[in-house]
């Protein structure tokens, strides 16, 4: 429960309100980390929020977080200058379960800042790109100028990842799709019969997504999600992160989404 000192070692600008921070520990070596789990990151006297981390999980070095000023606790987050000192504990949370996928044709499918939670992912199945079949990359964002890594999909795309973007609007000089990211799925190549898909993005997004998926030939106990709701604790203490019977920071944030669909049907007053 009690954070420890990070200084912020290094810090790079996604978007006009997202930027990506590497969190260096004033003492003690770097925790390691599995794709898909978060830390609370807490800026003094601001308040703390669950940030999925980011970075490159076979790299030592700082941890890095991708985050978007939204709030009080998050926009003094990014506000912060390099050598400032944020709290952080963690990681928490149960990762994206790569080492079931082996073998088989993996997408990944991401909206907006859902890209985050899923870059360890990317990073850790390009690295181990003979291991798995197809890997794609459907990536969703309302405007171009909203897209993050913009420098590193053409990176990925020389190293085996299939590469497809898409934005809600764009203006004349955009040349790429236009639409939703579940039209996307239809256009995907990959073998429905051995495919297995991670999903992060609006909760709409990804109901859409599944549902995409589903007509595609691909079951919902191979899609997997990233959940993220009001998590105050980070350890399954406080409850305020509670879904049905599972506790997100403790039992998620990523399942499958057949243990979380009879929930995320329930409908909310």
């Amino acid at each position: 429960m009690v954070p420890a000192p990070f200084a912020l070692a290094a810090k790079r600008r996604e978007t006009a309100d997202t930027w990506t921070l590497e969190l260096q520990p004033c003492a003690g070596a770097r925790p390691s980390f599995a794709p898909g789990q978060f830390t609370m990151i807490s800026a003094f006297g601001a308040g703390e929020v669950p940030i999925s981390i980011s970075g490159d999980p076979d790299e030592e070095g700082p941890l890095a977080h991708t985050i978007r000023a939204v709030g009080l606790a998050t926009k003094a987050i990014c506000e912060a200058r390099v050598g400032d000192v944020l709290g952080v504990r963690g990681p928490f949370g149960r990762p994206w379960p790569l080492q079931e996928l082996a073998g088989a044709d993996v997408l990944v499918v991401a909206g907006g800042i859902g890209l985050a939670p899923l870059r360890p992912a990317i990073l850790a199945l390009l690295a181990r790109r003979e291991r798995f079949g197809r890997l794609v990359l459907l990536y969703g964002g309302r405007s171009p100028d909203q897209l993050l890594y913009a420098g590193e999909l053409d990176d990925w795309s020389l190293r085996g990842l299939e590469v497809a973007v898409t934005v809600d609007s764009a203006g004349p000089e955009w040349l790429g799709h236009v639409g939703v990211v579940p039209r996307l799925v239809r256009r995907a190549q990959f073998d429905p019969s051995d495919a297995a898909a991670l999903l992060c993005g609006p909760e709409v997004m990804i109901r859409f997504t599944v549902s995409a998926l589903e007509q595609s030939g691909v079951g919902g106990e191979r899609v997997y999600i990233s959940m993220e709701r009001n998590m105050q604790c980070g350890i399954g203490h406080c409850g305020h992160c509670q879904l049905g019977p599972s506790l997100l920071c403790r039992d998620g944030p990523v399942y499958r989404w057949r243990e979380l669909e009879p929930w995320l049907a329930i409908r909310e007053l």
